[in-house]
């Protein structure tokens, strides 16, 4: 196991009693640390992070880096990468309140449009039985006597509590015109959870693409996310267009923009592996019991339902 020095613990500590922060908020801390801007020395700020994840990994954790799909900013917190029994009793939450936010994670993943968001309606109206039923397996009968009247009785006034929670924790994000998308906690547990259900990537980093711009061609199912695309298409002259089919692709450089150098850089190097080939569909997958909702750094329990598959065009005619 790495020895860590008392600079290492700190960096950790300030991860698991925070909870995630954003580049801004943590870098900062590393700088008043070692005395080193991780803009100006990257080498040493990833040689940092390298062994606190080598150590992390004795206990199954890691230290995270990821982007934000809504705001484009880089976050850093600290996962559990297994889980088992054990760590599922770390959840606050109750059976009927995973369900509903499993429930709300599949509604938002499966948009074919990539909006990465509902309205706070459509999730008060999500059925929960289904997510009870898939998980035991037994969804081709759908036999009701397997829903627990937990769930079955989960009211409405008790899903509102449990999205004011869930946004209050980190897992979910609520705008004030009361559009809900995935919340700093969600991008940063699920990434296997994308990973396992075939998310669409996007076309440039291969990071899934829930919050995206999609090909203009229905037919294509090209996604990038608008940062980017702005990456992308400031580095090709011509014309902007689809990198798979061609199609024109509805984007204007900004003109004389200045990228500062935290943008550009890309998200910090993790221990996760290498992500497979980009898919072009969604398909029916059942995940790993890995991607939970629990409270600080600790997983509980994962969407175990299989993502049904949505087209482009009936995500339009809803």
């Amino acid at each position: 196991m790495a020895e860590l020095s008392w600079r290492h613990q700190t960096l950790i500590q300030a991860l698991l009693s925070r909870g995630p922060l954003r580049d801004d908020q943590f870098h900062p801390i590393f700088n008043g640390l070692t005395g080193k801007n991780p803009g100006t020395h990257k080498q040493a700020f990833d040689e940092y992070l390298l062994k606190i994840n080598k150590a992390l990994s004795y206990v199954q954790c890691e230290l995270r880096g990821f982007r934000n799909q809504y705001d484009g900013r880089v976050y850093y917190g600290v996962v559990n990468t297994v889980s088992d029994e054990q760590s599922k009793l770390g959840t606050k939450y109750s059976v009927p309140q995973i369900a509903f936010y499993k429930a709300i994670i599949e509604a938002i993943v499966q948009d074919a449009t990539a909006q990465g968001s509902i309205s706070n309606i459509h999730a008060l109206n999500l059925r929960l039985e289904n997510q009870v039923l898939t998980s035991t397996g037994s969804q081709s009968q759908c036999d009701p006597t397997q829903v627990p009247p937990a769930v079955k009785n989960f009211s409405l006034s008790q899903k509102e509590k449990t999205l004011d929670e869930l946004v209050r924790d980190q897992w979910l994000n609520r705008t004030p015109d009361g559009i809900i998308g995935l919340g700093v906690r969600s991008f940063l547990d699920l990434r296997s959870y994308f990973r396992n259900n075939d998310i669409p990537s996007c076309q440039v980093c291969n990071e899934a693409g829930v919050k995206a711009d999609v090909c203009q061609n229905d037919a294509c199912t090209v996604r990038i996310h608008k940062y980017c695309l702005k990456k992308f298409f400031s580095q090709r002259r011509g014309e902007r267009v689809c990198p798979s089919c061609g199609t024109e692709w509805n984007y204007v450089v900004p003109k004389a923009e200045l990228v500062d150098e935290e943008e550009e850089a890309d998200v910090p190097t993790q221990t996760q592996p290498p992500r497979g080939p980009r898919t072009k569909r969604l398909r029916s997958s059942k995940t790993d019991s890995a991607d939970v909702v629990g409270t600080g750094s600790s997983q509980a329990s994962r969407p175990t339902s299989d993502l049904r598959r949505t087209t482009r065009s009936t995500a339009c005619s809803r």
